[in-house]
């Protein structure tokens, strides 16, 4: 398996890649540092004031540790490649360019408008068409919570997860979430039993859903730590219940999307990865 490894020489990145490899088995990594001049105003001749050179002195100074730090920890190393220009789009170019499993990136988790306008890794993660890896800090690596839903891709997710991850000395969580309706616009005109018993039904087919993927991890010999329905808004409650329960790692799937995709804030995966300090593997299922 070919992943990209994506550094700008901070702690941050080193600890994505460190985490990453206590998750994954059987990878080898391609190392890309990207030299960002985007910020230089346009006065500014970047081959004739000598930026070029000193860009590509840069890179392979950050290029040159980097591998050095990988090898201590016995992690397969593949192509160093170096590149001037914008971030995102030479991150995007490499990955059109070549053939990989995942990106990894680290997060330096900005906030206010920083956070708003969206980080490297929250643009690379909307536009990638393959699975990304992200994260903030250096954690244990040990707990992982899968948040499965009804959806087609899922099943997909998971089996991606299970083929390329090693879990079998992991705490595996389970949860999904179900919405709860706002009857408040009907309130005097609904019977109060059959809004229970709409919700008890929701109850009993977000079990069913839980026991189907439980099987599927037991029929691959691994043990579900624990497995739990929330109810209410999706993001907000799972982001809740990693943070409570001091998770590594949350994976999330997501389907094949257009150009457009940049704008679109508003999804279950962004908003996790925004608001959460844990790991974020976004497994993209394409059409």
């Amino acid at each position: 398996m070919k992943i990209l490894f994506c550094t700008d020489g901070s702690k941050i990145s080193y600890h994505a890649i460190r985490n990453f490899s206590r998750w994954f088995k059987d990878f080898t990594v391609d190392i890309l540092c990207v030299i960002d001049l985007s910020f230089l105003p346009d006065t500014i001749s970047v081959e004739s004031s000598g930026f070029n050179r000193q860009c590509a002195n840069s890179a392979d100074v950050i290029l040159d540790y980097t591998e050095r730090f990988l090898k201590e920890f016995d992690i397969v190393i593949g192509e160093k490649l170096k590149m001037c220009g914008s971030t995102v789009d030479s991150i995007l170019e490499t990955l059109n360019t070549n053939q990989y499993e995942y990106v990894v990136l680290g997060s330096h988790g900005k906030k206010g408008i920083q956070k708003w306008l969206g980080s490297v890794s929250q643009e690379v993660s909307s536009v990638a068409k393959i699975s990304t890896y992200i994260s903030k800090e250096l954690n244990d690596s040990k707990k992982i919570l899968f948040t499965i839903d009804s959806l087609d891709t899922t099943p997909k997710v998971v089996s991606k997860c299970i083929e390329t991850m090693n879990l079998s000395d992991k705490d595996i969580y389970l949860t999904t979430v179900y919405e709860v309706p706002d009857y408040l616009f009907l309130e005097g005109n609904l019977d109060s039993n059959w809004i229970i018993e709409v919700e008890q039904k929701q109850e009993k087919a977000a079990m069913l859903l839980l026991n189907q993927f439980e099987k599927i991890f037991i029929e691959s010999n691994l043990n579900i730590k624990d497995k739990v329905i929330l109810r209410g808004t999706p993001a907000q409650e799972i982001i809740k219940y990693a943070s409570i329960n001091e998770i590594d790692l949350i994976v999330s799937g997501a389907r094949d999307k257009n150009g457009l995709s940049r704008i679109f804030l508003g999804s279950v995966s962004k908003r996790i990865l925004e608001n959460t300090n844990s790991d974020s593997l976004i497994i993209r299922i394409n059409k």
